[in-house]
């Protein structure tokens, strides 16, 4: 598959000042990362809150600016230009992880799915209002005559966020970024709507980067996978690999802490048991080693991402068998 998307050293750092002293921290958020997204692949960014996932994602679309670092779209370099920013954001849609905050409760569905055409300048009102339908039709709102007049607040949370994808794809974008778009849906519909989204990805092609903290959907979803922590990535490959035979402790500690759905499991010794954090700086060294109870005297250096072969990277000194 060709590449359609490429982050080179992508770094955002945020400086957080006390209400009460003239203190300030900086925030490394997201620090010298690097990745790629192929047409027509689902690419899972995973890690618990505050790794980074949706900085990461907002420093792609360019909602916010990078200190350093670059980003290429089918091979050109993305720049601050606005011409640059609008090119890339037509073929680049995101839906984001709360419909009920992401869609504006006074305007009606039509509305709504409408409004990247109007913005972008696409077609008369009468060829948008044919597009609209057609997008409802296609995440599976039926009627979608009747969907287009209803407000947000009528809908169920499984339909606004099917309203929200018919926004991402009205345009007919070549790549989607998805952050946490199931985790607020209940349980018996997050397979649907993943399904669903699985079959548009494969009828239009589209790429998706898919962020969640939820590995069994990440490893049902997803082919390849980065795992996230304290912006730094810290394994990556494929989804199975990565998931079945872990090799960094961060990694295994994830898939310790998923719900374990057999009650005799429930005092299975864990087989990385995060350790409470050491009063260190969390940006020296090994982020993971405050916490990790495998940590060495070498883990004071930073450890690079390396290759282990052609297609799993894993940045640990350790590295779990």
């Amino acid at each position: 598959m060709d590449e359609i998307l490429r982050v080179q050293n992508l770094t955002k750092y945020f400086t957080k000042k006390s209400v009460f002293s003239s203190k300030s921290t900086t925030v490394k958020a997201v620090d010298d990362i690097s990745f790629s997204l192929k047409k027509g692949e689902v690419f899972v960014l995973a890690g618990e809150s505050g790794s980074g996932k949706s900085t990461t994602a907002r420093l792609i679309l360019k909602a916010i600016d990078a200190d350093s670092g670059k980003i290429f779209f089918n091979g050109e370099e993305i720049t601050d230009d606005p011409k640059s920013i609008k090119k890339l954001r037509m073929s680049c849609q995101m839906i984001y992880q709360d419909p009920y905050d992401s869609i504006n409760p006074r305007m009606r569905v039509h509305d709504i799915v409408s409004e990247p055409l109007e913005i972008h300048g696409i077609g008369s009102a009468e060829e948008r209002k044919k597009i609209v339908l057609e997008a409802l039709h296609e995440v599976k709102l039926e009627p979608a005559e009747d969907i287009v007049k209803k407000y947000p607040h009528t809908l169920s949370g499984g339909q606004r966020q099917r309203v929200v994808l018919a926004r991402a794809l009205v345009l007919k974008p070549k790549i989607i970024i998805a952050d946490e778009p199931v985790s607020m849906l209940d349980v018996s519909i997050r397979a649907e709507m993943l399904e669903l989204m699985e079959a548009l990805q494969k009828k239009y092609e589209i790429s998706y980067i898919y962020i969640t903290h939820d590995l069994a959907t990440a490893r049902f979803f997803g082919k390849r996978i980065a795992i996230m922590y304290l912006g730094k990535i810290v394994e990556a490959g494929p989804v199975d690999d990565v998931l079945l035979h872990p090799r960094h402790p961060y990694t295994q500690a994830l898939i310790d802490a998923i719900a374990e759905p057999n009650p005799d499991n429930l005092y299975v010794e864990k087989k990385v048991r995060i350790n409470e954090p050491l009063d260190i700086d969390v940006y020296e060294g090994c982020r993971f080693r405050a916490r990790c109870p495998y940590a060495i005297d070498k883990c004071k250096d930073e450890p690079l991402l390396e290759k282990l072969d052609s297609q799993r990277e894993v940045a640990c000194f350790v590295k779990l068998d």
